[in-house]
């Protein structure tokens, strides 16, 4: 017998129980750790043993897990963590983690109960921004795949967008429209649809980081009048480096008046849904034809749950839908309940995402979930209030959401240089982690509050960390 289960199914509850209770104590007891801290050589060397041709007791393993990977892992789950995008996490999405992998359902169709629980999702997503009842989805990776899923279905929209799909997009001159605080994976998916970079227009932005709408008149006009085809505008609902929200609704009439596909990426600014404060911010995103969000950033739900939505029945599965023998759906049986989701992406084999999205906001609820989404947002204006208020820091933008994006500001130094090695210096000190960019050409520190733990203690422990390590760091200078 070369079976894999166990020879004794107690030994596997034990340790499945031990790993339960240490996992729901340290997200317990986060704050008495650092966010982030550097893995040791030893430590990384260790992870690359060679490749096991005999077998180890999974109780050894656990133990390499706890000594070698917990301690070093990304933070985000930390309250302290304000780097990049990044949910928090919670229990629930962490025990609904081990009950799809207890099924290890694959999604990619046939008629089983984990379809219908993601086709529920897709409804609950729809209902949550707006869009009609039939408006079709389904669960991926992250923003990244959504939004390139959305240009593949948004060229096959065009007038015998059908025949790219056997003939290609060379014979085809499409062009794109996006702002130039659109998110990289924009560009990357004109890039790896075929379509290239130089396909998408990157369009000038506001003062206030948003697309500038006359720009986009004339780069639509200028296109159409150089024989070029104009068939997608691509508005961002949280843009990654300052969290601004283009004028959705403004590109929305022109998208309808040019007659062009309106997508939005709402990688985690299109979750501001779930507020009735902020909702009217995103006026407009209702309209789209497509939307990429994430459900693992803003939602809190375990990474990866990436969702695309398509407006117009049909569209996604004009895109990718393929008939072959062995895929053959039937009127009944397990092979029925089409369509499947693999018509409407290019993924066959797809895992049970949608059970942690089920389960989060079946727990906590669209109102408790919006409340969450304000209470980031209100340690975000904390932090910016805290940031006007010192001599030393200088902010660099807007708060419209839950982005804050300001500096260190002192004379005689590469300031570039300063609040780059100031951020690193936060990383490693285990206070604090937020992360860099650039705003109107200088480097800026930049803290999201997406964490649902983040209090504003939190922001102020950053702060208090940020200024006594520049006090250090001058010293050392003087000295």
């Amino acid at each position: 017998m070369t079976g894999l289960d166990p020879d004794n199914w107690d030994d596997l509850r034990r340790l499945g129980h031990r790993m339960i209770d240490d996992m729901v104590d340290r997200l317990a007891t986060l704050r008495d750790g650092p966010v982030w801290r550097p893995m040791p050589d030893a430590v990384r060397a260790a992870l690359h043993e060679p490749l096991p041709t005999g077998p180890t007791a999974p109780e050894k393993l656990y133990e390499h897990f706890r000594e070698r990977i917990v301690p070093y892992a990304t933070g985000n789950t930390h309250p302290g963590f304000m780097g990049w995008v990044h949910g928090g996490g919670t229990g629930v999405g962490m025990l609904a983690e081990l009950l799809a992998g207890g099924l290890n359902a694959n999604c990619g169709g046939r008629d089983h109960a984990p379809v219908e629980i993601e086709r529920a999702v897709i409804g609950w997503a729809a209902r949550i921004m707006g869009f009609p009842d039939e408006t079709t989805g389904l669960l991926v990776t992250g923003s990244s795949m959504a939004n390139m899923i959305a240009v593949v279905t948004a060229s096959r929209a065009v007038p015998d967008g059908l025949a790219l799909r056997r003939e290609g997009v060379g014979g085809r001159r499409l062009v794109g429209y996006a702002a130039a605080t659109a998110h990289g994976c924009i560009a990357r998916a004109f890039d790896l649809t075929g379509l290239g970079t130089d396909a998408l227009r990157v369009l000038p932005v506001d003062a206030d980081h948003r697309m500038d709408l006359a720009a986009l008149r004339a780069a639509i006009a200028a296109d159409r009048a150089a024989g070029l085809e104009p068939f997608i505008v691509i508005g961002t609902a949280g843009t990654v480096d300052t969290g601004a929200i283009d004028d959705l609704d403004g590109i929305a009439d022109i998208a309808a008046r040019e007659g062009l596909w309106f997508h939005v990426d709402g990688a985690f600014g299109a979750l501001a849904m779930l507020s009735s404060a902020l909702r009217s911010s995103l006026r407009g995103l209702e309209r789209a034809d497509s939307l990429a969000f994430d459900f693992h950033k803003w939602a809190q739900v375990p990474y990866d749950a990436g969702c695309i939505l398509v407006r117009a029945p049909g569209r996604q599965a004009a895109a990718f839908a393929q008939s072959l023998a062995y895929l053959s759906r039937e009127d009944r049986g397990l092979a029925g309940n089409a369509p499947w989701f693999c018509d409407l992406g290019p993924d066959l084999s797809r895992g049970f995402r949608a059970l942690k999205v089920w389960m989060t906001l079946g727990t906590y609820g669209t109102d408790r979930m919006g409340l969450m989404v304000d209470e980031c947002c209100a340690v975000a204006r904390h932090l910016a209030r805290r940031v006007d208020a010192e001599p030393l820091l200088e902010r660099l933008a807007p708060v419209g959401l839950n982005i804050v994006c300001f500096r260190v500001r002192v004379p005689g130094v590469d300031l570039d240089w300063l609040n780059g090695e100031l951020v690193k210096d936060l990383h490693e000190s285990g206070v604090a982690a937020p992360s860099t960019t650039t705003v109107a050409g200088v480097r800026a520190i930049r803290a999201a509050i997406v964490n649902h733990r983040t209090v504003a203690a939190d922001a102020d422990a950053m702060i208090d960390a940020l200024l006594r390590l520049l006090a250090e760091r001058l010293e050392a200078v003087a000295g």
